[in-house]
């Protein structure tokens, strides 16, 4: 019986996409730094991530299609945050997007990484990009790193 897990390895000449919203640019700007902290800090150079700003989280499944389609990343992270208002656009956009991530993930057959907040506050956003409950920035970098490297291991080890 064969067992496949991916790891945290940098891949050679595997390359990352950082699509994030400008939108709440207090928390994103912080979501995209742990990103990028997470990459390098696992042998990413910086010329492999490219970071690609979009008006907000609505628009990121627009930027993550393009990118699919290219075929130039081994993985995408996704980050942006939506804060709960007194309306059901919250609900709509988070959910919304959040199934438009994952279809582009299945669509393509390419690891997205979903890290868009979707919180009841500020002070729960700021919890999550950097506060009291880590970074969900570097958490789906590190989600991106392992899937790609896993994408890698299946595509050499099964059989045509």
């Amino acid at each position: 019986m064969s067992h496949y897990e991916g790891d945290l390895r940098a891949i050679e000449h595997a390359r990352f996409a950082i699509i994030a919203s400008r939108w709440n640019p207090r928390i994103t700007d912080a979501l995209v730094a742990g990103a990028r902290k997470a990459f390098a800090d696992h042998g990413v150079g910086e010329a492999a991530v490219d970071v690609v700003r979009v008006p907000g989280a609505w628009e990121i499944p627009v930027a993550a299609v393009q990118l699919a389609n290219a075929g130039r990343h081994s993985a995408l992270v996704a980050l942006g945050c939506v804060v709960r208002g007194d309306t059901r656009h919250f609900e709509q956009v988070a959910d919304d997007t959040s199934d438009a991530l994952m279809k582009v993930a299945v669509d393509y057959g390419l690891p997205v990484a979903n890290g868009v907040l979707a919180v009841d506050d500020y002070a729960d956003a700021e919890n999550r990009a950097g506060g009291s409950h880590g970074n969900k920035g570097e958490e789906a970098a590190l989600v991106a790193m392992e899937m790609a490297h896993l994408q890698v291991l299946l595509s050499e080890g099964l059989e045509p």
